[in-house]
């Protein structure tokens, strides 16, 4: 891309509309400031312009979203027919397993979810479709990340942020690249409890009729309920069965 073709006021625009979150539905214009690392002068012209054109309400000190900023995801959901594709496979597995079970696909070095069907809230955050979560140590992100070539993969996990979320979380880049090595031999990713004290999951890739992985499908279970050695024998045989349904639907 050329230079000129950049849009740098754009580009900011976005970057201060990406500072918002679940843990931070409301911000001021000095908190957006230091979470962007941008100027608040120019924080402060973005917000007022999302407020003007109805993306955020100001009460004059804090901005938050509006509903209407679905728009911005809904475009993309409306032009990929993946999640409208999954969605039902997604509620008979979740069905099936008495779990929640999840779509999700690779952006950089995060996972975004596209369906999701969940039986009960198994993390502390509530993870629906345009959720995001590290890539690294996300069953569903491991199998997107052993699908790439190495020297790709090896450039995302030098672009993560590899940080121990919990005592078991693998940070060191060799290791990971090990599992990644194990989880594209086996076909499938099981995490436990890396993520988040309390949650395991299994994830395998979802594949088109060119044999293209597209995506990933994961179940998650509490680990009070299911170990993660029990993982891959309760439900590896659902998530095949879902995989090979889906897998002529899917381009």
């Amino acid at each position: 891309m050329r230079e000129t073709d950049f849009v740098s006021g754009f580009a900011r625009g976005l970057k201060v509309i990406e500072a918002f979150g679940e843990a931070r539905p409301r911000l001021s214009i000095a908190e957006a400031a230091k979470i962007t690392g941008l100027e608040r002068a120019t924080v402060r012209r973005s917000l007022l312009t999302l407020s003007e054109l109805g993306y955020a309400d100001y009460d004059g000190k804090f901005f938050a979203l509006t509903p209407k900023i679905l728009r911005l995801g809904h475009a993309y959901l409306s032009a990929t027919p993946l999640p409208t594709i999954v969605q039902p496979y997604l509620d008979q597995l979740s069905e099936k397993s008495g779990q929640s079970a999840s779509a999700s696909v690779l952006d950089g070095t995060e996972i975004v979810y596209v369906a999701r069907a969940s039986q009960r809230r198994v993390m502390s955050i509530n993870l629906m479709p345009g959720s995001r979560l590290p890539a690294y140590c996300a069953s569903m992100g491991r199998v997107l990340l052993a699908a790439l070539p190495e020297a790709e993969a090896r450039d995302i996990l030098s672009r993560s942020q590899l940080k121990a979320n919990t005592p078991r979380t693998i940070t060191d880049p060799e290791e990971l690249m090990e599992e990644l090595r194990r989880i594209r031999d086996q076909g499938y990713a099981i995490i436990d409890q890396e993520l988040e004290l309390g949650l395991c999951s299994i994830a395998v890739p979802l594949m088109n009729a060119r044999g293209h992985v597209v995506a990933a499908l994961n179940i998650g279970a509490p680990a009070a309920h299911v170990a993660a050695s029990e993982l891959a024998e309760r439900y590896l045989p659902l998530l095949e069965e879902t995989q090979a349904a889906l897998r002529p639907l899917v381009h």
